[in-house]
């Protein structure tokens, strides 16, 4: 070995002082780096030899055969997919509050009754309201026996039109009061907009209700909305009517297959994503508001390919390489095959170049072999 050091070391030194002044810095540095690798090479080549040199002086009984798992390359159907978490939401949910001011009377429900559309949920206080609907009221009689005289007189050409028409524009007005009145008092009872649950009752009897204060929270789970935000980079790939794969976290059994309901026309300028919308039954309610869902979608697919364990790729100075089981003789050898790989996706990888169905590749014990070792297999 020493000899060999000696001579590899003779021939850089020799090559440097024969390329001359006149060579750029750059071009010898190139040149030393070349004669590095080569020097790498013979130094595994040699070794290599020498391990074969030893298993023949001990006789064939004495080789060493390293124990391999080996799996035969087949064409298959390679599919890529990207992943992208989103947030469930319902479709149908109401944040409840009043719309005109007043003391809360009455809440007759709870969080977690089911209610039905138009379902009265709470009543505030109406004590003014239907006293003036009571003073209309009376008020409105009045003005009605008036003006029906004040008619029956004018057809009898009794009295000045004036007061036939003061008369009719008294009775209009007190209908129009009334109506005001009758309409506040309808405002002062909450009912529900939408089938549902009450999921929250922000405030208690006797507290003062103000609108656009939240009193109650109601949401339907029967139908979900699932929203992700992915980069604009996969725009290509995802249109309407596209199939994905849901899933979540919190159920691991648990995956859909469904279309994609929405794809947004707006790219967030501040993340430069856009909005993917899934829609889905939820029928039997186990899916809630604000859960974490995975979307997965198929971006790449590929017939016909090679695919391997991505685990046994390895790469050297020379590129991605594997190893492979050759019959040469009356022995299964491993050898180095180099390789172009594609897409990855789990646990496997797509090979492009260097291998062909039907090659044996070593898959279990790869990391115990070189080139040449020879194989046992199970």
């Amino acid at each position: 070995m020493r000899t060999i050091h000696f001579i590899l070391t003779t021939l850089i030194l020799g090559f440097l002082s024969s390329c001359g002044t006149s060579e750029t810095e750059q071009s010898l540095s190139s040149k030393l780096e070349a004669l590095r690798q080569q020097k790498r090479e013979i130094t595994q080549q040699i070794s290599e030899t020498e391990q074969k040199l030893a298993v023949i002086s001990n006789g064939d009984e004495q080789q060493t055969r390293e124990p391999v798992v080996l799996q035969e390359v087949k064409r298959v159907t390679f599919k890529h997919f990207f992943e992208a978490s989103g947030s469930v939401e319902a479709v149908n949910e109401a944040f409840i509050s009043p719309e005109v001011n007043g003391q809360i009377m009455e809440i007759y429900v709870q969080e977690g009754d089911r209610v039905r559309k138009g379902q009265l949920l709470a009543r505030l206080n109406t004590e003014v309201t239907e006293k003036n609907i009571a003073e209309l009221q009376t008020s409105l009689s009045l003005a009605t026996e008036i003006y029906e005289r004040q008619e029956r007189l004018w057809k009898q050409q009794i009295g000045s039109e004036l007061q036939y028409l003061e008369a009719r524009n008294s009775k209009k007005s007190i209908e129009n009061r009334l109506e005001t009145i009758q309409a506040q008092l309808a405002m002062s009872l909450i009912y529900a907009p939408i089938d549902g649950i009450v999921e929250k009752v922000n405030q208690k009897k006797g507290e003062l209700a103000v609108p656009g204060m939240q009193l109650i929270q109601l949401v339907d789970l029967s139908e979900l909305y699932v929203r992700a935000d992915i980069s604009e980079s996969f725009l290509p790939s995802i249109k309407s009517g596209d199939t994905v794969s849901l899933t979540f976290p919190s159920y691991p059994d648990y995956e859909k297959t469904l279309k994609i309901n929405r794809v947004s026309n707006v790219i967030n300028k501040n993340n430069r994503t856009f909005e993917v919308e899934l829609r889905l039954d939820n029928k039997e309610e186990m899916l809630k508001p604000n859960m974490i869902a995975i979307i997965r979608v198929n971006d790449f697919t590929a017939e016909n390919s090679l695919v391997i364990p991505s685990k046994i790729i390895k790469e050297d100075l020379n590129g991605r390489y594997i190893y492979v089981a050759a019959k040469e003789g009356n022995e299964r050898v491993a050898r180095k095959r180099y390789v172009i790989t594609g897409r990855t996706f789990g646990s496997n990888t797509r090979v492009i170049k260097g291998l062909e169905a039907g090659d044996q590749i070593i898959t279990d014990g790869f990391s115990r072999v070189t080139d040449g070792s020879l194989l046992k297999t199970s």
